[in-house]
């Protein structure tokens, strides 16, 4: 059993398994600031843009009947078709992913690429002086035309 606990030690404290558990709850944290962006800033925005449409409250009610509400329909014992849950749904996943683009593509700006630093230039060929091949610098004869080559 000891040996069970010295091995789950090892692998919980492992860099990469510690890294992981940190970005979960870094995830957790900002997915409820996207959220808030998106609840409490862009739908307000779209609300006014559209005219007030609250597509959370669309549906069909599957009797034909006209309902005041949802739950209207729901106090009657109906089935709805609730069509404005999901472009409510479809308009969260847009507008989140537009913030999530957006921080992203603020984060890449902020951070500084390195300066690459200057490449040497390269060094140029030794050739064979009888048939002017490239030759290692190291050879003592020349793999092309087996001439003696001077050091």
């Amino acid at each position: 059993m000891k040996k069970f606990f010295e091995e789950f030690k090892a692998f919980a404290m492992r860099g990469n398994v510690i890294d992981m558990a940190i970005g979960v709850v870094i995830g957790s944290a900002f997915g409820k600031i996207t959220t808030s962006m998106v609840n409490d800033i862009f739908m307000p925005l779209l609300g006014i843009l559209t005219g007030g449409v609250n597509f959370g409250g669309l549906f069909y009610a599957l009797d034909g009947n006209t309902y005041a509400s949802i739950e209207a329909a729901a106090e009657a014992g109906v089935g709805t078709l609730n069509y404005g849950v999901f472009i409510q749904n479809i308009v969260d996943f847009l507008l989140i992913a537009l913030c999530m683009f957006l921080v992203v593509k603020f984060m890449n700006k902020m951070h500084k690429k390195p300066e690459e630093a200057p490449a040497e230039p390269a060094k140029e060929p030794r050739l064979c002086p009888f048939c002017k091949s490239e030759i290692a610098d190291d050879a003592t004869r020349c793999p092309h035309c087996t001439s003696v080559l001077d050091k």
